[in-house]
């Protein structure tokens, strides 16, 4: 595990009280980050070529998928170390390389913001009329 996955991992525990778990019996070293409760990812760490985000090289690197906003996302991806989501739902989420190309001072908002994006939504109250 790199530096940053680890301080990541720490913010993790400290700021929402979840540590990573591994799903995937086929990658156990992709890790996922979940509510408690609803257990929906907020983050999902995982460990490809960088072929697989369009890079040459057949090396592996460690990304970060997270929820963002579309609006959001695109100005990202155009920055370096930023990618549509490899994955998911290249609208809705992010990924972002883990080899110290983006800052952890500039992941952390983008976690609190997946966290937040994901967390469960209140029931609207029908107002009876």
């Amino acid at each position: 595990m790199n530096e940053i996955m680890t301080r990541l991992f720490g913010y993790a525990k400290e700021h929402y009280g979840v540590e990573p778990d591994h799903p995937f019996s086929t990658a156990p070293d992709y890790s996922v980050l979940r509510h408690h409760g609803t257990r929906k990812w907020f983050a999902l760490v995982m460990h490809v070529p960088y072929s697989k985000l369009g890079l040459s090289g057949e090396e592996r690197v460690d990304i970060l998928n997270i929820k963002c906003d579309p609006i959001l996302s695109g100005s990202l991806r155009m920055e370096k170390g930023y990618f549509p989501a490899y994955h998911m739902n290249h609208e809705g989420w992010l990924t972002i390389l883990l080899d110290g190309t983006v800052p952890f001072e500039e992941i952390v908002p983008l976690l609190d913001l997946s966290y937040e994006l994901t967390m469960k939504k209140p029931k609207k109250r029908r107002n009876p009329q």
